[in-house]
């Protein structure tokens, strides 16, 4: 990629396989207290309420990981499941912290450090995105997490300060997500973008109504729709997750 220095990767989804993880820990827990539930369904819309309640925000009092808390408190309760624990909630809280990457990412990453630099630029909290990463062994030249920033995205500000600290322009910047309510934001701010295919994101059911996301947009001219793509030389196209839509050396 011309002009490209900065990979700058959405985290949540792109990253993490948090349905995955959620889904594991919610039946585990209702299991241990003979609760049966549409936990995929209650995964999802866990993860939405989420996030509507941190993008754009500005100067918030709190961060996502008590959004996180409150949020199963909230479902817990409208769903009347009260065999949940103080300890059971807290365990589900906690499996945030040790969510496990799709298995393609950390090859990708390993072998794209030595040219770009790679950068968590995410919505989570540094505690959390610095656990997962010890756990799935990511290293990353940088965090810059949103709760540092004290704006979110998808505020313009947000993609302009991180531009700021990397000292570099945005025109530098490769934003790459999965969520195109990022990358739209990113791209007003003068970053290229990079959309990335995780169709197993929300798991069986998909996507619940009203959630932030939306199938792909346009994609900047040039810009790879999977980092491992730009390893290579010529354009391709990718049958895997990390899909390559567009491609240009």
């Amino acid at each position: 990629m011309r002009g490209i220095t900065v990979l700058a990767f959405d985290t949540g989804g792109t990253v993490l396989d948090w349905h995955g993880g959620l889904v594991a820990v919610l039946a585990e827990c209702g299991a241990r207290r003979g609760v049966e539930c549409d936990w995929h369904g209650f995964a999802n819309e866990y993860r939405r309420r989420s996030l509507k309640r941190m993008l754009g925000v500005v100067e918030p009092s709190y961060n996502i990981e008590e959004v996180h808390r409150g949020v199963l408190d909230e479902l817990l309760g409208e769903a009347a499941i009260d065999a949940f624990s103080p300890e059971d909630r807290r365990t589900v809280a906690q499996r945030w912290h040790d969510l496990a990457a799709w298995p393609d990412f950390v090859p990708a990453v390993t072998r794209l450090r030595p040219r770009y630099v790679c950068v968590s630029f995410t919505i989570l909290s540094l505690s959390l995105v610095i656990d997962v990463s010890r756990r799935n062994g990511i290293t990353w030249d940088a965090v810059i997490p949103c709760e540092m920033l004290r704006v979110y995205k998808t505020r313009p500000e947000a993609y302009q300060l991180a531009a700021k600290f990397l000292g570099v322009p945005p025109s530098e910047i490769l934003m790459v997500a999965c969520h195109n309510f990022d990358l739209d934001a990113a791209r007003g701010q003068g970053y290229r973008t990079a959309f990335v295919r995780r169709p197993d994101e929300w798991g069986p059911s998909g996507p619940p109504d009203r959630c932030p996301t939306r199938p792909p947009t346009s994609l900047s001219p040039g810009s790879p729709n999977s980092p491992s793509a730009l390893m290579h030389d010529r354009p391709r196209r990718l049958n895997v997750d990390w899909q390559v839509v567009t491609r240009q050396s």
